[in-house]
């Protein structure tokens, strides 16, 4: 009877003290996970400057007009060659549509020479050596994506000669105005710096050299008239000074 008595007194024991020593464990870490990152709006707006680089193509339809206004058509020749510059602009984006002002500056070599079909002893030269582009862009964005288009004035430096023998027997520099249409692609690679191919076409009508007061050296005829326009493909490296813009907010 007294083991009895023992055996009950020791679990009760055991039970009164099971749980203090619960009440004393300490209570379990818990460690809130961090908010998974928000994603990023690359932000278009803002100025941004760079260099361009490629290839381009000038086009010269040249006519001779003689002293009772008929035209004699000498045809047209391409001329082609490199081009390097640079652009400087400001865009400002509102939703996905991005609009901009840009100018731009290139160096050219675009040459072309042919015989003439009228008198074959001349040689008629035309060089582009620089072009400079004044521009709207109107365009769309797919976060660090642009397509865009544009669109505004052209100015062309151009020089054309005439040359029998060797000599050059008539030359003129001009600098001739015109308009200009073009498309592009833009990639935004780092929040400050894209990359981006264009196309632009410039038209830049006929003019005629008797406005700088040289006289046609063919005999018979008053002035040349040339009929011109030109094709640009370029590479473009922009720095835009922005970035990114604010944060996606998630929406609830």
């Amino acid at each position: 009877m007294r083991k009895f008595w023992l055996v009950v007194m020791g679990l009760t024991a055991v039970g009164m003290a099971t749980p203090v020593s619960a009440a004393d464990l300490a209570a379990k870490p818990y460690t809130k996970a961090p908010p998974a990152p928000l994603p990023m709006i690359y932000d278009w707006t803002g100025f941004y400057i760079g260099g361009n680089g490629g290839w381009g193509q000038a086009r010269a339809c040249w006519d001779f007009v003689d002293a009772f206004g008929a035209a004699f058509n000498e045809g047209c020749r391409n001329g082609s060659g490199g081009l390097i510059g640079g652009q400087l602009g400001y865009r400002w984006q509102t939703g996905g549509w991005v609009f901009g002002l840009e100018g731009q500056g290139d160096w050219a070599n675009l040459r072309s020479s042919r015989v003439s079909l009228i008198n074959p002893a001349f040689i008629e030269q035309t060089k582009v050596n620089g072009i400079g582009l004044f521009t709207g862009q109107i365009g769309y964005a797919w976060n660090n994506v642009l397509w865009y288009f544009k669109g505004g004035a052209a100015v062309v430096g151009t020089n054309f000669n005439l040359q029998t023998a060797g000599v050059t027997v008539a030359s003129a520099n001009t600098t001739r105005w015109g308009a200009t249409v073009g498309t592009g692609f833009e990639y935004g690679f780092t929040p400050n710096w894209t990359v981006g191919a264009e196309y632009d076409h410039l038209f830049l009508g006929n003019a005629g050299n008797n406005a700088l007061g040289i006289v046609n050296p063919i005999p018979g005829f008053a002035l040349n008239r040339i009929n011109f326009s030109a094709d640009m493909v370029t590479i473009r490296f922009n720095y835009k000074f922005g970035g990114y813009g604010a944060p996606v907010a998630a929406r609830y």
